[in-house]
């Protein structure tokens, strides 16, 4: 009888073995097979037009910059990538939506930073997670930021602003072009840094805060140099410093805010193409190669330094590290600004 038990028992155990190996060659040739079929849908990526969401109002710089890139693009993956403007609640819509569409490379967004880095930081109850819910693919461009002036504040450099900032009776007024916006973040953070002070003047679009700095009602703005150029060739504006940690080829002769005493300071706005989390690593990859070939197109660079922004094209990784290191940095600035957004 024991020897019956035995044989019994070792059947069930072969049988048992036999059954793991059966499932264990069932799963491994699953795996095989779905890797394999992902591996080919990414080879026909794009079968059908592509959606780029731009989560802002058409005519800004997030939608100017999508419609170049979507017309390159186009031409490269020979699909037709539709520009799809989705505004509302300081990017955070288009955001949203795209972030829940389905992970299959055919709804992209191009975000600013603010959407993504800073954000995050300024509403209690974001619907999304940056780094959770999309995945970086590449940032496309930097925008140069540029610190402006009325022509009657008594101020032309950097140096003799802070002087007049910190002035015990001074209460300096700046704007930009919304709150929560990278130009008022900017602003904070010069603040800050040089202890100067200042009170934000809030708008709701970089057009009325540049007219309102033009016609002299506030004294001073944080823009992108797009914005400002016109006024500043037409001296109704004068030039204090360009945000950014290196001088921007259209106002080359405009130092930096770091060049003119403010240690370290490197502030530009930058904007970037997303997928929802999920995404093929195979269409990721794919997504990048052709949006880095796209910015070097001659043409493409040149009607980009038109509007101040600098080709950018970085890895996935690299953007990943970039996003990560400024989230850290802006939730710092907004909780010393005690700035907070439902």
């Amino acid at each position: 009888m024991s020897i019956l038990r035995k044989t019994t028992r070792g059947g069930v155990a072969r049988n048992i073995l036999s059954g793991s190996i059966s499932l264990a060659a069932c799963l491994l040739g699953w795996t095989t097979l779905m890797s394999t079929a992902q591996a080919q849908s990414a080879d026909r990526y794009p079968e059908r037009p592509v959606r780029l969401v731009v989560p802002f109002a058409a005519g800004g710089a997030t939608d100017v910059l999508a419609r170049l890139i979507s017309h390159k693009l186009s031409t490269a993956l020979g699909q037709q990538i539709v520009v799809e403007n989705r505004p509302g609640v300081n990017g955070n819509l288009g955001t949203d939506a795209v972030a829940k569409s389905a992970p299959d490379g055919y709804v992209l967004v191009l975000v600013a930073d603010g959407t993504v880095a800073i954000n995050p930081s300024l509403y209690s109850k974001l619907p999304y997670n940056p780094e959770k819910d999309l995945v970086p693919i590449s940032r496309v461009a930097l925008l140069s930021l540029i610190l402006v002036a009325h022509p009657s504040l008594k101020a032309d450099s950097l140096q003799e602003l802070i002087a007049l900032g910190k002035a015990p009776s001074s209460n300096l007024y700046f704007s930009s072009a919304g709150p929560g916006s990278t130009g008022h973040l900017a602003g904070e953070l010069l603040k800050s840094r040089t202890g100067m002070h200042m009170t934000h003047v809030a708008y709701k679009g970089g057009g009325q805060a540049v007219n309102d700095v033009v016609s002299g009602q506030v004294p001073l703005l944080v823009t992108g140099l797009s914005t400002a150029g016109p006024f500043i060739s037409g001296k109704q504006l004068k030039a204090i410093a360009v945000t950014a940690g290196k001088r921007s080829a259209g106002a080359p002769t405009v130092p930096t805010i770091a060049e003119s005493g403010v240690e370290g300071f490197d502030v530009a706005s930058w904007y970037a193409v997303m997928a929802p989390a999920g995404t093929p690593q195979t269409i990721v990859e794919k997504l990048h190669r052709e949006i880095v070939k796209a910015l070097q197109d001659p043409e493409l660079k040149a009607t980009m330094q038109t509007i101040g922004a600098e080709p950018i094209g970085d890895t996935p990784a690299e953007f990943a590290e970039v996003l990560h290191e400024d989230l850290a940095r802006w939730k710092r600035v907004v909780h010393e600004a005690n700035i907070k957004f439902e």
